[in-house]
C-alpha cells in the first residue's frame, strides 16, 4: 500500500507478535504494528537490507519519517561509497563559525544575530563535527523544554547549521533527531492599565530599550522590524521597509501617526541605524535580555512578552472598529482576508485608511494615559 495518515490510524494490532506494512511510494519504508497497538516507522537499507526504527507514530509525523527514511538509504549508500574518513577533520567550533560568516553574506541581519545567539548560547561540543550524534543534540534540546519557544528556535537553527555542513562537504548526514513540538499558540493581550504600565515605564527607562517599546506599542510591528528601522527609510511620515528587510519579503509601508514620528525624530542621529548595537553602528541592538529583565523589575503586570505587544496592538484596532483588512495590510499579513487571487487583483495600498487607523489608535493611547495619570 501506499502508506497515508488515514491508513496508519486504521491500522489494527495483530493478535501475537508484530507486523509491518510497507510503503510503494518508498520501498524500503514501513510501519511496524505490535500486539499492544504501537506503531513504529521502520526502513530497510543497504546491502543486508538491515532494519531501522526511526520514531513512534503519531509523535513522528509520516511526512517526517520518509524524510528520515531517504536519509537513512541515503547515508549507507555514501558510507559504502566514500568512507567516513574521507570527511575532513572540522571541529564543531570551526563549523558554527563557519556557517554564521556565510549567512551574514545570504541572511538577514536579525536571522544571523539570532542563529549567533542560539548556537553560542546552547550548543558547546568539543569535538570534530562528524562525531557529533543524534543523542548530542537531543540532550541539549530536552534541557530547554521549559522554555517551549526557545526549545524549538534552538533546534531550528543547529538543525539549520547540520544540514548545511552537508552541503559543505562537512558531513555525510545531518545528525539531527525527529523531534516534533507542541507548542500552543499565546494569547496574552495586555489590559489598558496594563498597558499604561508599561508605556510609562518605557518613558522612564530611556533609550534605547524604552523607545524600542513605545514604538512597539504605537505600530504593532514586529521587533525586528523596530530595531532594525533606519532613517534613509522614513520619507513623508512613512516608514518604508525594503523587502529583503521583512520577515514575509515583501516591501512594506506604514503610514504611522504624528506621535511615533515625533519618537523617532526626537532619537539619537548618530547612525542610520536608530536604534544600533552599542558596539558596532551598522549593527541593530540586541540585548533584550537583560534589558527586558531590568525593564521588568517591580512592574506590577502579569509575565508578557514583546510579541503580546503586538497582538495587544492588533485586539485594540479590532476594538476601535479598524475593518480587519487594513489591520492586516499594518501588520504586514500575508495570509489574511485579502490573499491569493484577490491579493493579485486588488493593488489598492490602503495608505489613507492605515494613517486614519494609527491616528485613532493614538488618540486612544493618549486617552488611557490621561485617565490613569487622574486615578
Amino acid at each position: 500500500m501506499s502508506l497515508t495518515d488515514l491508513q496508519i490510524k486504521r491500522l489494527k494490532a495483530p493478535e501475537k507478535g508484530q507486523k509491518t506494512y510497507y510503503d510503494n511510494a518508498l520501498p524500503g519504508f514501513g510501519v511496524r504494528v505490535s500486539q499492544g497497538g504501537t506503531k513504529t516507522f521502520v526502513v530497510l537499507y543497504g546491502k543486508d537490507r538491515r532494519r531501522r526504527s526511526l520514531g513512534r507514530y503519531p509523535g513522528l509525523s509520516l511526512s517526517e519519517a520518509r524524510h528520515l527514511a531517504k536519509q537513512a538509504q541515503v547515508d549507507i549508500t555514501l558510507d559504502e561509497q566514500s568512507p567516513r574518513s574521507a570527511l575532513p577533520k572540522v571541529s564543531f567550533a570551526i563549523a558554527r563559525s563557519k556557517f554564521l560568516a556565510d549567512c551574514e553574506v545570504r541572511t538577514k541581519p536579525r536571522t544571523v544575530e539570532e542563529y549567533r545567539r542560539l548556537l553560542n548560547r546552547h550548543f558547546h561540543f568539543e569535538c570534530n563535527i562528524t562525531d557529533l550524534s543524534r543523542h548530542d543534540i537531543a540532550s541539549v534540546v530536552e534541557k530547554l523544554k521549559a522554555k517551549p519557544s526557545e526549545q524549538q528556535h534552538a533546534f531550528v537553527a543547529i538543525r539549520t547549521m547540520l544540514n548545511w555542513c552537508v552541503k559543505r562537504g562537512y558531513l555525510d548526514l545531518a545528525p539531527v533527531p525527529p523531534m516534533t513540538f507542541k507548542t500552543r499558540p499565546r494569547e496574552r493581550i495586555l489590559s489598558d492599565q496594563e498597558l499604561v504600565s508599561v508605556w510609562q515605564r518605557a518613558s522612564e527607562f530611556g533609550y534605547p530599550y524604552g523607545p524600542i517599546v513605545q514604538l512597539l506599542i504605537l505600530t504593532g510591528q514586529r521587533k525586528g522590524e523596530v530595531v532594525g528601522l533606519r532613517r534613509s527609510w522614513l520619507a513623508d511620515g512613512k516608514i518604508v521597509y525594503p523587502s529583503e528587510f521583512v520577515k514575509n519579503k515583501r516591501s512594506h509601508i506604514i503610514p504611522v501617526g504624528p506621535e511615533a514620528m515625533e519618537l523617532i525624530n526626537s532619537l539619537p542621529r548618530d547612525a542610520d541605524l536608530i536604534f544600533p548595537s552599542r558596539f558596532e553602528d551598522d549593527k541593530p541592538f540586541n540585548g533584550f535580555s537583560k534589558c527586558k529583565a531590568s525593564f521588568d523589575q517591580g512592574l506590577e503586570v502579569e509575565p508578557y512578552t514583546l510579541h503580546d505587544l503586538r497582538r495587544t496592538f492588533s485586539s485594540n484596532m479590532a476594538r476601535l472598529g479598524t475593518p480587519i483588512h487594513v489591520t492586516e495590510r499594518i501588520l504586514n499579513h500575508v495570509s489574511g482576508t485579502i490573499s491569493g487571487v484577490a491579493a493579485v487583483y486588488n493593488r489598492h495600498a490602503y495608505m489613507d485608511e492605515m494613517h486614519e487607523a494609527f491616528v485613532q489608535y493614538e488618540q486612544h493611547l493618549s486617552g488611557i494615559l490621561k485617565a490613569q495619570s487622574k486615578s
